[in-house]
């Protein structure tokens, strides 16, 4: 039986691995279609690794595969277990977010709220997918470490408001 930490850590990494892997043009999700593995060609898909690390009392730190196609307004991601079980599966569009973690499914009105909610923590959701994309951005308490991203590597810090929180991405190529 997983304790409740874990499973908010197992969600809220989850969270932030969907939220961080999103970027480019999506095809708007059918109405009860939220889980759907279809996409366009021109939706932004991605595929490696993340981790999370949450510097709280006690400390939180999660990774997973994942697998990502969408835009942070419509999109979904599964995350794995290096062995390929999987983990949860998220979905959203302009009017909720579902975390689908196999035993319990959990709806949100948004990809922010469920991020937060699974996280314990505000996730910069747009300018996560502005990194992902190369852009540079200026976010209060957050820097990117965006020089290795063309190797397929992300880094980014929040270092205000505590808690600290880590996340790195390692794409496939």
């Amino acid at each position: 039986m997983r304790s409740p930490a874990m499973a908010r850590m197992g969600c809220c990494c989850a969270l932030l691995v969907a939220i961080l892997l999103i970027a480019g043009c999506a095809t708007p999700a059918r109405p009860g279609a939220i889980f759907d593995t279809k996409f366009s060609p021109h939706t932004s898909h991605w595929q490696g690794r993340l981790a999370i690390r949450v510097a709280s009392t006690p400390a939180q730190s999660f990774s997973a595969s994942f697998d990502l196609h969408g835009t942070a307004k419509t999109g979904g991601m599964v995350l794995t277990t290096p062995l390929g079980t999987t983990l949860a599966r998220l979905g959203w569009d302009a009017n909720h977010a579902v975390l689908d973690t196999g035993s319990a499914e959990q709806s949100y009105a948004s990809l922010d709220e469920l991020t937060a909610a699974a996280t314990g923590t505000d996730l910069p959701i747009d300018a996560i997918f502005g990194w992902l994309q190369g852009r540079e951005s200026t976010l209060e308490g957050w820097s990117a470490d965006l020089s290795q991203r063309t190797a397929g590597r992300l880094t980014a810090r929040r270092t205000n408001p505590l808690p600290a929180v880590e996340l790195k991405i390692v794409l496939d190529r």
